[in-house]
């Protein structure tokens, strides 16, 4: 289902995270010995759905941006490992979360935790995690950091109602949608990104440049993911393409072939989005439209312009490992459209 998406002109070596791995593998191996141990409860449940979602190969990417930027500044203590832990409980949770909120059957290839264990374990679960999350925060002693990231977590939960609030909205504007995406993703890889050089007590400049490279790094990376529902793979995505589709969500795919398209194309949009009558035909109708309209390439292209400030904001640092590898991590997330 779908269609294969290849802008590219020519080939290229594909891009990869591989150096942000080989650089954070040491800490990285700590996050997950303390993933597993801060994830553990009395309450068996809790452990069996947790594990459920933290085994099942996301990459870790939010908390290797922390590694990395913390080890970027010359941070030498332990504060970074829980910080990143932190991190990824709070991904986890909104995933956790998410899935009950969108109704989702599949995750990363698996059978959602609410398909497994039902809505009100996924959702306590969650809860328990960003617990943990904020007690590991407060061991490590800096009130900045967790401001931050206590920050990031409300601001989450906004992004959260935003979206419900526009829930098959076909009126939502560019602007609405950058703004829920703005906080629902990318204000966690800003927060991730920006506790690093905090808690090696980096120059307030220093910290912006992470800060704005984290945001827009966010916001290309969901506004990719928004371009592969309708042109992915399964396995690009972690889930069933067309699945935004079938979930009536309105991104910025669909926001702009229906703002292009034609009164009878419109009524098709709210018929598939707002009344959810979809099928096979229906996504496949849907990826013509987008496609005749240019709005999977054009939504591309903005991921690609977010992509640039991401770049443009890490451009005035000192040239390190570290550096060299949060770059390569703008090209990676972008050449999944490939």
């Amino acid at each position: 289902m779908g269609v294969v998406l290849n802008i590219e002109n020519g080939k290229r070596e594909p891009a990869s995270i591989k150096d942000l791995i080989d650089l954070t593998a040491a800490d990285m191996g700590r996050v997950n010995e303390l993933i597993l141990s801060k994830a553990g409860s009395d309450v068996e449940m809790i452990p069996e759905v947790a594990n459920h979602l933290i085994s099942s190969g996301g990459k870790r990417l939010r908390p290797m941006l922390t590694l990395a930027a913390a080890q970027m500044f010359g941070y030498a203590g332990e504060g970074h490992v829980k910080l990143a832990t932190s991190v990824e409980f709070m991904h986890t949770a909104t995933l956790l979360h998410d899935d009950v909120v969108d109704e989702s059957g599949m995750r990363r290839g698996k059978k959602t935790a609410r398909m497994i264990w039902g809505n009100q374990a996924s959702v306590l679960v969650g809860d328990f995690l960003l617990g943990q999350a904020f007690r590991m925060m407060v061991d490590v002693g800096s009130l900045e950091a967790l401001d931050i990231l206590s920050s990031a977590a409300s601001i989450i939960a906004e992004g959260e109602v935003m979206q419900l609030a526009a829930a098959k909205n076909l009126e939502t504007t560019e602007d609405e949608h950058f703004a829920v995406i703005k906080a629902k993703t990318a204000a966690l890889f800003s927060a991730a990104a920006e506790v690093g050089p905090v808690i090696a007590q980096a120059t307030r400049n220093d910290r912006a440049a992470l800060r704005s490279y984290g945001m827009n790094l966010g916001l290309a990376f969901q506004l990719i993911d928004d371009a592969l529902d309708y042109g992915g793979t399964s396995k690009d995505l972690g889930k069933n393409v067309g699945d935004d589709f079938r979930e009536g969500k309105v991104t910025l795919p669909v926001i702009l072939a229906y703002r292009r398209g034609t009164k009878a194309e419109r009524t098709f949009w709210k018929r598939a989005i707002e009344d959810n009558v979809v099928d096979d035909a229906g996504l496949e109708k849907a990826i013509g439209l987008m496609t005749r309209h240019g709005a999977i390439a054009d939504t591309i292209g903005r991921a690609r312009h977010f992509g640039e400030i991401a770049r443009d904001a890490l451009a005035p640092l000192e040239e390190t490992p570290q550096k060299s590898a949060l770059i390569d991590v703008i090209d990676f997330c972008i050449s999944r459209v490939n």
